[in-house]
């Protein structure tokens, strides 16, 4: 129990060292690291002086738009994945870099919405990268803000430039036929389990055998996504078991690399493209456009509306527009997708 007026906030890490142990402490949890000793609870002036200093707020005209970068990549603010964390680091310090002689107090003031939008044009020429460069500078500063290194910020909601709707690409059945007739099979399986499963390209480069789950009537993925953390139940199909069970023996994960070793998300997704282009299908056509697909097939395995909009992370509206539109734009499937897709929003509403 913390003794009378030791400070609630302190995080203390209790660490082994070759002569007993060492107490680290920490501004707050996740804050900075203040103090070293050998003692719990210090009772030390110099202890109660450096947390002091460690939690005052930065005089504003000495605190800089790089220190306040700097202070957000080394928080547990920072996302776990490692794409993301890359990301918001590039954008974080290409955005310290614009405004390193500028004090953070700046963005208190509504003017600053202007220079952010000043900045974020230097990539007017790519859309997608000009509504990054903000979304990321924006997390920083609602950081601060929440951090009590600012006291407001008026750069939320900023205008975009990239609109896509993605929902009306999907991979028909002729377009996977194309893709199978000429890629090699390591292509081949990973469109096939994309479009059986519906799983996003981060998650399809982990499936392993251990994911297959036994069920009363057949077999079932259970896999924890990576961006929802949501666990999602997934049949399998005939499709997807032949993928499975002509897995090597003694190989763990289902889908890999030509050379027989782990995918990452990148190679999924421009293996798939160097042979979708081969084929000469459609450039719109990515890895992430099989949800559509997807959707359809687990539709006619039996899932509700609700588990498919579920596991996607869609509204039931949303993946109900999206399987109409698959069996809009494939003939051969057209009648049947329509007549479960009916029944399945009866059964919804």
């Amino acid at each position: 129990m913390r003794p009378r007026g030791f400070p609630d906030k302190v995080h203390p890490v209790r660490r082994k060292v070759k002569d007993g142990v060492r107490y680290h402490f920490y501004a707050w949890r996740g804050g900075p690291k203040f103090w070293v000793d050998a003692v719990q609870y210090p009772k030390s002036p110099e202890f109660f002086h450096a947390y002091s200093d460690a939690t005052a707020r930065p005089k504003p005209a000495d605190y800089m738009v790089q220190q306040m970068v700097d202070d957000f990549l080394s928080s547990t603010a920072m996302p776990k994945g490692q794409r993301s964390r890359a990301d918001i680091r590039k954008w974080g310090l290409r955005f310290a870099g614009h405004f390193k002689d500028a004090p953070a107090i700046i963005f208190e003031d509504k003017s600053a919405r202007g220079e952010m939008n000043t900045w974020r044009a230097l990539w007017k020429h790519s859309p997608k990268q000009h509504d990054m460069a903000g979304t990321h500078a924006v997390r920083i500063l609602n950081w601060a803000v929440e951090e009590g290194k600012l006291s407001e910020h008026h750069c939320h909601k900023l205008h975009r430039l990239y609109e896509v709707d993605r929902s009306e690409i999907v991979w028909k059945s002729g377009d996977q036929e194309a893709i199978d007739a000429i890629a090699p099979e390591w292509v081949r399986r990973i469109l096939c389990v994309a479009c059986e499963t519906g799983l996003r390209p981060g998650d399809l480069i982990k499936l392993t055998t251990g994911h297959v789950e036994n069920t009363p009537l057949g077999r079932r993925l259970r896999v924890r996504t990576n961006k929802r953390k949501r666990l999602a139940h997934i049949p399998i199909t005939p499709t997807l078991a032949k993928v499975i069970d002509e897995t090597e023996p003694g190989k763990l994960l289902i889908l890999t690399n030509a050379s027989g070793d782990q995918l990452t998300e990148h190679r999924a997704s421009e293996g798939l493209r160097q042979w979708r282009d081969k084929a000469k299908l459609s450039r719109d056509l990515r890895l992430q456009d099989t949800r559509g697909t997807a959707a359809t097939r687990l539709l006619n395995a039996g899932l509700s509306l609700s588990e498919i909009a579920n596991h996607m992370g869609w509204s039931i509206r949303h993946a109900a527009n999206v399987i109409e539109h698959y069996a809009r734009v494939s003939p051969d499937e057209t009648d049947s997708v329509l007549i479960k897709l009916s029944a399945a929003l009866g059964g919804a509403s």
